[in-house]
């Protein structure tokens, strides 16, 4: 019992001793090490606030600025690790945690398929400049504002008060109609005339009075087209352009529009027809009026009717 604990003791002080051997030969790689993975920490840094300097020449979206700092800065901590690994003669280490890294980088990835997708969708569109916040936008079938943009997600207020969060990836492979981008909207209104008016008169008033009482856009056309004979009208379009950078400004155009066309009609005796209905209380089933409400007749002597009083009722 004895000499087996002597021999196991033996075994350990070896052991033991083994690694002290292997600490004070590599005690200046060590050191070395640890200053190399101090003067990393610190040029970590300066290379994060030269690639923010940098990448901002690029883009002004902080968020992406932001994430590609602290992607570049990893990036340059991991290659400091591996070379600290490579002073120590950690090389086996250095293997086993590449391939580990490999495999759980996979698993992360099919894992996190989505939310990695919609963060290279925030980097395109922030890279190509799409769209930018305050811009109006139609997409995925919601229509608003853009009030922020992050690298996951466009967030839309639309015009009832609503938000919507859409995810970039969606964004970025569905149409995108972009209302805000050229900075002017026309607008295309429709009326229609009665059937007794001069057309030729009419096309020239409207011109006339958006000309004069409506902003519009002068280097862009005026356009009237009468285009149907409808039930009770003759139907027009007008198109006019304005500068418009939000909702509010296209529905405070077309209410201009609206209001000066209708004080011109009126002055110049132009009627705006409306449908016209006829209600038939005769239906199959019903009651004529004439048998609801009877008339009633009246007879009186015109030469008595003073004399004998009121005229008699039958």
């Amino acid at each position: 019992m004895w000499s087996q604990l002597q021999e196991a003791w033996t075994k350990l002080s070896e052991k033991l001793f083994g690694w002290l051997d292997a600490v004070v030969l590599n005690l200046p790689n060590l050191i070395i090490a640890i200053l190399v993975m101090t003067i990393a920490y610190f040029l970590s840094k300066y290379v994060k606030k030269y690639t923010k300097k940098i990448i901002s020449k690029t883009t002004r979206d902080n968020t992406l600025i932001s994430v590609a700092a602290n992607v570049v800065t990893a990036s340059f901590l991991i290659l400091m690790l591996f070379v600290v690994l490579g002073i120590l003669n950690l090389d086996k280490a250095l293997t086993s945690l590449l391939a580990g890294a490999g495999v759980i980088g996979l698993a992360v990835g099919l894992a996190l398929q989505d939310p990695i997708v919609n963060l290279f969708s925030g980097v395109m569109i922030s890279i190509r400049e799409y769209y930018k916040e305050g811009d109006l936008i139609e997409t995925n079938g919601y229509f608003g504002k853009i009030t922020k943009v992050t690298l996951r997600s466009t967030i839309l207020q639309q015009p009832s008060g609503q938000v919507v969060i859409i995810p970039n990836k969606d964004v970025l492979q569905n149409p995108l109609v972009n209302y805000s981008h050229s900075g002017r909207r026309r607008i295309d209104l429709e009326c229609g005339v009665s059937y007794g008016d001069d057309l030729e008169m009419v096309k020239a008033l409207v011109r006339k009075t958006i000309q004069n009482q409506v902003d519009h856009n002068e280097q862009l056309p005026l356009e009237i087209f009468f285009k149907e004979f409808g039930s009770s009208s003759i139907n027009f379009v007008l198109r006019f352009w304005r500068n418009i950078s939000s909702q509010a400004e296209y529905l405070a155009a077309t209410d201009d529009a609206i209001i000066a066309i209708k004080k011109a009609f009126d002055e110049h005796n132009i009627t705006i027809p409306f449908p016209i209905r006829t209600l038939d209380f005769g239906i199959v089933g019903g009651e004529r009026l004439d048998e609801l409400y009877p008339l009633k007749k009246v007879t009186s002597t015109k030469s008595n009717s003073l004399d004998k009083g009121p005229a008699k009722e039958n």
